[in-house]
């Protein structure tokens, strides 16, 4: 097919936005990543602004690593990303399932229910009184129990479900399996995609966990890694006499926001295609 002007020109212009909000999108990320790497030094004679360092240093992450409470905030961040995640896609398949069933008895009170949660929460007394009271401060599951269900995610794989053939159920009760069996051996190997993107929106959800850790932990032992950068940048402020032999704090902060953020940025490639084909699949219908 032959294009026409018109074509060439607006296929430029998008081509120009979409240029434009990807560099959007890397150049802050570029700027930490440069300031982390870079001797402050050299920053300070480019005037706090620096996109290619023309030397690198690691002292910033050595130091975080050796000096730090990095390290155990990062195995405690693992440890919540690992479990949460795991048993978050369990108890949202367990729940979307038999809601995507017609012949659930209650179905459209109890996707009533799912529906208010999405409006309506306890609020943040009551969950913490909630919290209290089942013995869950300063522990991991403080920050896991708490958001165990996400609403949005059960109408996600509720809608996936309910667009698999009704044969493939018809057949497997014919042969006389259970609906437990049928969603172990059935649903969830036909469901990879909207599981893998459901799993990243929970995973990114614990990895970032921070506000759950400020209300439920006071155990420094505990406290996950967005907590503990988050200290970083509060408190790593330093005088800049002599900072050839110094990590200042600006290094410091750069160095902690790439520590925090490169797990997610690594993982997130190979998990795109099944983000993107799962969206389509599990979109929420009328």
């Amino acid at each position: 097919m032959v294009k026409g002007t018109n074509d060439r020109v607006v296929n430029t212009v998008v081509f120009v936005i979409l240029f434009g909000c990807g560099l959007a999108a890397v150049f802050p990320l570029l700027y930490v990543l440069s300031v982390s790497l870079t001797p402050f030094s050299e920053v300070l004679k480019n005037g706090g602004f620096i996109l290619i360092p023309k030397s690198i240093t690691f002292d910033a992450y050595r130091k975080l690593l050796t000096e730090s409470n990095i390290p155990s905030a990062f195995k405690v961040t693992v440890l919540v990303t690992v479990i949460g995640t795991i048993l978050n896609l369990v108890v949202t398949a367990l729940m979307a399932y038999p809601l995507s069933r017609k012949q659930l008895p209650g179905r459209k009170f109890f996707l009533m229910m799912v529906v208010f949660t999405l409006l309506f929460s306890g609020g943040i007394i009551p969950t913490y009184l909630v919290v209290k009271a089942l013995g869950l401060l300063d522990t991991i599951w403080a920050m896991i129990l708490p958001n165990l269900v996400w609403s949005f995610n059960v109408l996600i794989m509720k809608s996936f479900y309910e667009s698999l053939p009704e044969e493939l159920f018809e057949s497997a009760r014919i042969d006389g399996a259970k609906e437990f069996r049928i969603l172990l051996q059935i649903v969830a190997p036909l469901s990879i995609p909207v599981t893998m993107t459901i799993g990243l929106f929970y995973t990114v959800g614990h990895w970032n966990e921070f506000f759950q850790a400020i209300m439920y932990v006071t155990d420094r032992t505990l406290f996950p890694l967005q907590v503990v950068v988050r200290e970083i940048l509060i408190q790593t402020q330093q005088p800049l006499e002599n900072v050839d032999n110094m990590t200042p704090g600006e290094t410091l902060q750069m160095a902690s926001v790439i520590m925090a953020s490169l797990p997610i940025i690594v993982v997130y490639p190979f998990l795109q295609k099944h983000f993107t084909k799962g969206m389509l699949l599990g979109s929420v219908k009328g």
